[in-house]
């Protein structure tokens, strides 16, 4: 079935339903846009927010710092190379669901062994195509991230008043702590790089004997390309959830802790999360932090977090360094995947600003005079993305002892 067609995003849409139309889009301000559903049949409520990436959609749509959104796909081909079980960044989805303007084509890759919509119903995610998603792109742009309702029903029967009260029910991110809902348990990694063609290998350093720098991985929701990279730059790494007390991280001995990605509201999660940060940094425990991580490291560390208009998340965000160790200069492309941020004007004395976004000037990494402790806002490991920033892997690695 062809997708309906693409509608603009009126103030207040009819709610007369097109025909053929098997999924809808339901705005908390009582917009209601239609289309063609695939993936999962139900309904899911949550953030609508745009991500401008041209590749990954599998890697986004499980990478747990979405939990709580549901995505809109800006580049209009998605789903062409199909799905695969190499390519997802966590065992299970944290994403709502995801709209896009085309319904996804027959897959066209060796590496495929399901198309998009079967891994989606698979994975309970729900899609809705048809969707005019530059009309969309440009309110989120201009009017900020609404709540909103996702919903797809083969028989084509939707309740929208139903799907309206949900949308406006939803509390939103502020506010929320999510980290401790994708964490993890407490595990050893034992995956290794990955090579096309032979899939992932068994990581060289597992044992507790293992020269190699023992570093401690803080989960709050990190993806697993993260802890692939921390192995290839020479690390041993024992990952922890989200709510691991200091105790428990010290007794691991880490030469080093990491400080993950992950969703929510970073000023909710920090309650929890910023007293074993500060202890390490008491001890002089060395600390690297991405994307929610930087944020827990910048709140222990005395700075605030503010929610951003429309968020940053896309594989194209130019980033460039400007203090510390890194006042060169010189302009990363780099992975986002962030509602929150750091406020620059809140970095107390002591605290450096060390990357900026090119975008909107917002902070992009910080590090602590004094300390061994740095973070970056954006993703070093892409998954999808470029791959400009993995020094900073190396740089923490090659920094311990």
């Amino acid at each position: 079935m062809a997708p309906a067609t693409p509608s603009a995003a009126p103030k207040v849409a009819p709610k007369s339903q097109p025909s053929g139309a098997t999924g809808v889009l339901v705005l908390a301000d009582g917009t209601v846009l239609w289309g063609v559903g695939y993936g999962a049949a139900g309904a899911g409520v949550g953030e609508i927010c745009f991500n401008t990436s041209m590749t990954g959609y599998q890697e986004i749509l499980t990478d747990p710092s979405y939990a709580g959104q549901i995505i809109t796909f800006t580049f209009p081909h998605i789903g062409n190379v199909g799905a695969n079980p190499e390519d997802v960044e966590r065992d299970r989805r944290a994403a709502i669901g995801c709209i896009t303007r085309e319904l996804p084509t027959h897959p066209s890759s060796f590496r495929s062994v399901q198309t998009l919509p079967d891994w989606m119903a698979a994975q309970g995610l729900i899609g809705l195509a048809g969707i005019d998603t530059r009309a969309l792109t440009r309110r989120i742009r201009d009017a900020g991230a609404p709540n909103g309702v996702v919903a797809h029903s083969p028989d084509g029967k939707f309740d929208i008043d139903e799907l309206l009260a949900m949308a406006r029910g939803w509390p939103g991110l502020e506010g929320m702590d999510l980290a401790k809902d994708v964490s993890g348990a407490e595990r050893p990694w034992d995956a290794g790089t990955w090579t096309l063609g032979q899939g992932y290998a068994t990581s060289p350093h597992k044992r507790a004997e293992d020269p190699a720098p023992h570093v401690v991985a803080i989960d709050y929701g990190a993806k697993d390309n993260i802890f692939r990279n921390l192995v290839k730059a020479g690390a041993r790494v024992t990952v922890v959830p989200a709510t691991v007390t200091l105790d428990e991280v010290l007794s691991h001995q880490p030469a080093g802790v990491f400080l993950s990605n992950g969703p929510g509201d970073p000023a909710a999660t920090g309650e929890y999360a910023v007293p074993v940060i500060q202890g390490l940094l008491e001890r002089d425990v060395p600390i690297f932090g991405i994307c929610l991580g930087h944020q827990m490291l910048a709140i222990a560390a005395g700075a605030k977090t503010v929610k951003m208009h429309q968020g940053h998340r896309g594989a194209n965000h130019p980033v460039q360094r400007v203090g510390g160790d890194f006042a060169d200069g010189v302009v990363e492309i780099t992975s986002m995947n962030h509602g929150f941020a750091v406020d620059a004007a809140t970095l107390p004395s002591g605290v450096v600003e060390t990357h900026k976004s090119l975008f909107d000037g917002s902070n992009c990494g910080i590090a602590i005079t004094g300390k061994s402790a740095f973070s970056v806002q954006y993703h070093p490991e892409a998954s999808p993305g470029p791959q400009d920033s993995f020094y900073l892997f190396e740089k923490f690695v090659g920094g311990l002892k």
